[in-house]
C-alpha cells in the first residue's frame, strides 16, 4: 500500500465520522482507542513531521513516548487475540494429536508471557494498557484440526507482519527492542505451524514482508466479535 493510499485511508477515517465509528467498533473497547491513534500516528502527514522536528527536545520526547504506547497497545490488542486463539482452542479439547496439542499449549504460553510483558511496558511509559477485544474463534474451532491449524499459520504470519510493519514508527531503543524480541518468536511460531501446514516456512521469500494497520485489522477482522 502506498504512502498516498495510507494517508487516505487516514483521512477518511479521522474526517469522517461514520468510517470512524464502524473502525472502532470492529476492533472494540479500549483496543480501538489505541489502534486508531496508532494509525493517525503511522499515516501523519509530511508536514507535521517537519513540523514537529522543530519543537523542543522535551515537546519531542513527550510525543515519541505517546507514540510508543500508541505502538504497544496495538501490539498488546494484537498478543490478546493470539492468546484467547489458543485458550479457546485448548479449552475445546479437539486436538487430540499429543504433539500438535502440545505445541498448542507451547505457543500459547509464549501469547500469555507477550500479554503480561507488554502490559508492563504500557505502564512503564505512563500509558494505560488496551482493553482485551473480544474475540470469536467458534467457527474455527467447530471446523476441526485442520481449520484450527490453518488458522494458528495465518495469526502468527500476520501478528509477525504486523511487529514489522510498526517498527520505523518506534522511537525508543528499548520499545524497538521489545517489539524485536517479540517479533522474533513470532516468526519461529509462523515457521513452525507453516510447516504442518504445508505451507512454505519463508512464504514471502528471502526479505519478511511487513503489514500496515489496515491490513492487519482486515487480517483479524474475522476473529473480532462486533
Amino acid at each position: 500500500m502506498s504512502a498516498g493510499e495510507d494517508r487516505a485511508a487516514m483521512a477518511e477515517l479521522a474526517e469522517d465520522p461514520a468510517s470512524r465509528k464502524r473502525f472502532l467498533k470492529m476492533v472494540g473497547g479500549a483496543g480501538a482507542a489505541g489502534a486508531f491513534a496508532i494509525f493517525l500516528a503511522a499515516c501523519g502527514d509530511d508536514d507535521e513531521e517537519t513540523s514537529g522536528s522543530t519543537s523542543s527536545t522535551s515537546d519531542t520526547t513527550a510525543k515519541a513516548d505517546k507514540g510508543d504506547i500508541e505502538v504497544v497497545n496495538y501490539a498488546l490488542t494484537l498478543e490478546y487475540l493470539e492468546a484467547a486463539f489458543y485458550q479457546e482452542v485448548i479449552d475445546a479439547g479437539v486436538i487430540k494429536d499429543k504433539t500438535i496439542g502440545e505445541l498448542a499449549t507451547s505457543i500459547g504460553e509464549n501469547e500469555n508471557e507477550h500479554v503480561d510483558a507488554l502490559t508492563a511496558l504500557v505502564k512503564q511509559l505512563g500509558g494505560t494498557p488496551a482493553a482485551k477485544p473480544k474475540t470469536k474463534f467458534g467457527p474455527v474451532i467447530d471446523g476441526g484440526p485442520d481449520k484450527i491449524l490453518e488458522t494458528a499459520a495465518t495469526v502468527e504470519n500476520v501478528g509477525a507482519a504486523a511487529y514489522l510493519g510498526q517498527a520505523g514508527n518506534i522511537k525508543s531503543k528499548d520499545v524497538l527492542a521489545a517489539a524485536l524480541s517479540i517479533h522474533t518468536v513470532e516468526g519461529r511460531h509462523a515457521a513452525a505451524l507453516n510447516t504442518l501446514v504445508g505451507r512454505d516456512i519463508t512464504p514471502d521469500g528471502n526479505f519478511a514482508k511487513p503489514m500496515d494497520m489496515k491490513e492487519v485489522l482486515a487480517a483479524v477482522k474475522p476473529f473480532i466479535a462486533s
